[in-house]
């Protein structure tokens, strides 16, 4: 069956503008986003997830999640669609307590004709919130995936936390590989937690650097809720990713996100600051714009009105579900990035 594409028409205007030339692109939005807190009703008694049911005190029953189901469906079956009707090609998400809720998800009305399917993997972690990949098979094969144990030591005992998921697939004729992360959080501080976050970041890199050795131009695509900003350690010294395009070199990882934090925007506020920890970070080889293949765009933050507190001691802050135990009938805590791909269609 012939698969149809999304295609852009652009006008490169050579020398002085004596004359003009139309290219056209396919293009695909490529995204994460962190869900929040998505569990389902059901008690699961390898995890705590007792917060999150029926008799909690947060209420958290079949009401509650039908509707944070719709309001996640409102946030991501927008998102690029004023780039391409067919949305976002490949997501990334965190915080989601299994597959089920990716299938009540996925299988929503908005959602029908892109007809997305799911690479996840149960983790270890404590509460039972694990990574996954959501991808439209019309851009998308999966070839081989893989949980990557993160295993952390915290007090001489072992603490189970979030796998890095790897996915290698082809993207519309594309081999790329695709690592979505949740790395350890803040809690104890910024400081006495950065080497636990530095430690799954090399989970991801030890892979990446393998890949390198065979070929400096392998297409990466690391994603995730870092728990750390574009400038922190892990992100500039563990990976090594460059925020300038031209200090990027073969084998090396672009972050394109490193300028808006020193505009100060962010993806979640904490005390009234921003913090960027929703990054989708690119390698070298995505960055050639005269290859035959897909080429870095942009990167943005999807954030819409309805997507913000309005008023209130957070007002200006991502609406999330809960405050305290009031359900809020928010989204997230997190704003979603996507980056935009473009390949040339070359005419026969």
């Amino acid at each position: 069956m012939q698969k149809f594409f999304s295609v852009l028409t652009l006008l490169t205007v050579f020398g002085l503008g004596a004359f003009a030339q139309e290219k056209q692109y396919r293009v695909g939005v490529i995204g994460f986003y962190n869900c929040e807190n998505f569990y389902d009703t059901i008690d699961d008694p390898r995890v705590d997830d007792a917060e999150y049911l029926p008799n909690s005190q947060l209420h958290y029953d079949a009401g509650v999640y039908q509707d944070k189901v719709s309001r996640l469906t409102e946030v991501l079956s927008q998102i690029g669609t004023d780039i391409t009707p067919d949305g976002l090609s490949l997501l990334g998400v965190s915080e989601i307590e299994n597959e089920t809720v990716l299938q009540d998800l996925i299988s929503q009305p908005a959602f029908k004709k892109r007809n997305y399917k799911i690479v996840h993997y149960d983790s270890p972690d404590a509460r039972g919130v694990d990574v996954a990949m959501i991808y439209n098979p019309k851009y998308f094969r999966v070839l081989y995936s893989a949980p990557l144990p993160v295993d952390l030591i915290e007090e001489g005992k072992p603490h189970p936390t979030r796998d890095v998921l790897w996915v290698n697939g082809i993207y519309d004729g594309d081999t790329i590989n695709v690592f979505v992360n949740h790395w350890p959080s803040r809690r104890g501080g910024e400081e006495a937690s950065a080497p636990y976050r530095a430690q799954a970041a090399g989970v991801a890199k030890h892979v990446i650097d393998s890949l390198m050795a065979i070929n400096p131009e392998t297409k990466v695509i690391l994603m995730g809720d870092l728990n750390d900003d574009p400038t922190s350690p892990s992100v500039t010294k563990v990976l090594g990713a460059k925020g300038e395009k031209d200090k990027v070199k073969a084998g090396g990882l672009y972050n394109p996100w490193v300028r808006y934090t020193k505009d100060g925007i962010g993806t979640l506020a904490y005390d009234d600051m921003w913090n960027l920890f929703d990054q989708i970070i690119i390698s070298h080889g995505w960055l050639d714009q005269s290859q035959h293949g897909y080429f870095y765009n942009k990167a943005l933050i999807f954030r819409k009105d309805f997507m913000i507190q309005q008023s209130g001691k957070y007002k200006g802050y991502p609406l999330r579900t809960f405050d305290g135990n009031t359900y809020q009938h928010g989204y997230s805590d997190h704003l979603p990035t996507y980056i935009v791909l473009m390949k040339e269609v070359v005419k026969k």
